[in-house]
């Protein structure tokens, strides 16, 4: 079987719906262990800041946050594209599990920023650049959410999420580039720049952790989200009936 005979046989919700069940379970114990160890790694064993004292602990919440707000907006995209384009109902239905989480990563990323920005910068908030550009995703998060519930027609409903989204990728660049771009209060990058990270590696690898943590947490609980999208859309379907009767698996 070829790797694209592969991936259209899991674009069946069917296939999606089995794989999906191994795989959540997998991925979030694998985010519970990262959580614990990057969660100790930071608060216990990282040292302190020689600026910001322990103050700057917040990280190892806010930046892992900050990096998945991107990440799965880029996602939901992706699959909202995919389900443009060759009209598979679990693209659409990951598209549609992606929301939540994202902007439930998007707003902790801003309530953190706020928490840490008030010591640094002597305010909660401050209309910096990145500050407002991930204002904005978040706004795109709650609108791609608020259309999906304002059409009745799934399909349509999709279509239209995914041509939001779409339109709204041209923010994540905008997001990722803005310190450099604009002369900002947000303090530059220092993991993902090029060449070697400012951060000491004592401090980085309990932060790499969470961002881990993080990416696991976001893998299972989109499959979960998905899968109960996906039987829901489906549930008059022979594999849907096989299922809730206990003859499938």
């Amino acid at each position: 079987m070829t790797i694209w005979q592969r991936a259209t046989r899991y674009a069946s919700p069917r296939h999606f719906h089995r794989l999906s069940r191994f795989w959540a379970p997998v991925f979030g114990w694998c985010a519970a262990v990262l959580f614990a160890l990057g969660l100790v790694g930071g608060l216990a064993l990282a040292p302190a800041d020689y600026q910001q004292g322990d103050g700057f602990r917040i990280l190892y919440v806010h930046a892992p946050c900050a990096w998945m707000s991107l990440l799965v907006y880029i996602v939901m995209a992706a699959c909202g594209a995919a389900g443009l384009i060759w009209k598979t109902k679990v693209s659409d239905s990951l598209a549609r599990a992606c929301a939540p989480i994202g902007a439930s990563f998007t707003a902790l990323t801003l309530l953190t920023g706020s928490l840490w920005g008030k010591p640094m910068w002597g305010a909660w908030w401050a209309w910096d650049p990145r500050l407002t550009s991930e204002l904005i995703l978040l706004f795109l998060y709650l609108g791609y959410m608020a259309l999906q519930s304002a059409i009745e027609d799934r399909r349509a409903a999709a279509q239209a999420g995914a041509v939001l989204a779409l339109i709204g990728v041209v923010n994540i660049p905008i997001i990722h580039y803005s310190v450099t771009w604009w002369s900002s209060l947000h303090q530059g990058p220092s993991v993902g720049r090029l060449g070697a990270p400012t951060i000491h590696p004592t401090m980085l690898w309990p932060l790499l952790i969470m961002a881990a943590a993080c990416f696991c947490y976001f893998i299972a609980v989109s499959l979960l989200r998905a899968r109960c999208e996906l039987l829901e859309n489906e549930r008059d379907s022979a594999w849907a009936r096989e299922l809730a009767s206990g003859g499938g698996r």
